[in-house]
This record gives structure tokens, sequence and C-alpha cells, in this order.
């Protein structure tokens, strides 16, 4: 007589709650792996994307939100284009991203959320993104927190600033963006606006 295969029971609580906040099915998911294979991130992710929606799946909370992988997704929405079921991969990244800040976990890469934090914050200032201001604060904060890599800074990052600096794509003091009016078109109660992907719109509510 053969042995019964051993069985693992789904638990639907967090798979549920992701689909309220995001009006996404993870229980589609039949891991054909589509996601992971055209990640170009998945090499630095500690869950491959098609781990990730297994482990959400069976309701592992504490593993899928103490991931890297929710902060180091950059957003490009190739995983949800190659989905045979058409899964949002990235909007539920978004939403775990969320989730884990309203509960006070702290990011396994801190640089990610500190350069939203830093990015925000300029585009709030000068309307526009102040590159060589973004920087300035990361590091500070980075050395303040003792997580500065100075071999980085002063290897890479110095060197391409240097390069930037030069061909006029980095500018020493900002910029400030103005508003512009756009004229009313009327005639129309609704739209349609499209929104490519983008790595900071987790943290821009």
């Amino acid at each position: 007589m053969q042995a019964a295969p051993q069985q693992t029971t789904p638990a639907a609580d967090f798979a549920e709650e992701i689909r309220r906040e995001t009006g996404e099915n993870i229980f589609l998911c039949y891991q054909c792996q589509k996601c992971s294979s055209c990640c170009p991130m998945a090499e630095h992710f500690d869950l491959a994307p098609n781990q990730l929606m297994r482990a959400i799946q069976f309701g592992q909370r504490e593993m899928v939100l103490h991931s890297k992988t929710i902060w180091l997704c950059a957003m490009c929405e190739t995983c949800a284009t190659r989905c045979p079921h058409d899964i949002n991969i990235t909007k539920i990244m978004d939403a775990l991203k969320i989730m884990a800040q309203k509960e006070g976990i702290e990011s396994k890469v801190p640089s990610v959320p500190l350069f939203y934090r830093a990015a925000l914050r300029g585009i709030q200032w000068f309307g526009r993104m102040y590159e060589a201001g973004l920087m300035g604060e990361i590091y500070l904060r980075q050395m303040m927190a003792g997580q500065l890599n100075y071999q980085q800074v002063w290897k890479n990052d110095m060197p391409l600033a240097l390069k930037m600096f030069k061909t006029g794509k980095l500018k020493i003091f900002p910029t400030f963006g103005k508003p512009k009016a756009g004229k009313a078109t009327g005639g129309k109660k609704e739209g349609i606006a499209y929104f490519p992907g983008c790595s900071l719109h987790g943290t821009s509510k």
C-alpha cells in the first residue's frame, strides 16, 4: 500500500486581506514561475516572486512582510505582463510594503525606504527631483546611522557623479518646478489615466 501523500492546506486569511486591498486573487497562481524567470531583480531577492505568491497562499505573513523582496522590487511590471492569469504582482508588492510600514516592520534593506522618503521630500520642496540633494541626504542619514558604505561611495558613486556633472546631467543647485494650470476640456464626466510602473507608488500614499 502506498503511503498517502502529505497535504498542506492553504490559509486564506492573508490572501483575502491582500485581495481586499488590491483586487488580486492570489489563488489563481499555479506556480508556472514565469514571473521569476523574467524578473530582472530576482537574483537579489530572498523570495522569488512565485515563492512570495506561494507563501501568501499558505498564510506565511511574517515571512512575507519581513522579506527583502517587497523592498527590492523595481515595479517594472514585467511579471504582471507575463503572468498567464494576469495577476498584478506589482500591485501586490505595493500593498505588502504598505502593510509592513503600517505594522512598524523595519525594512531589511534600509536604504530603500530612506530613498523613498528623501525623494518624496525633495519633490515636495522643489516640485521636481533634486538628485544632488537626494544623495546628500541619503549619505548623511546613512552615516549618522552607521550604515554608510564609504568604499561604495568613493569607488563607484563619486566617479559616476563627476561624470554626470561634467555632462550637465547632475546639477549642484536645485531647479524649481512651477505648477501649470491646464485647460479644462469639459464635456466628459469620466476619464482614464495611464500610470506606468514606479517603485515609489507604495510609499506615496
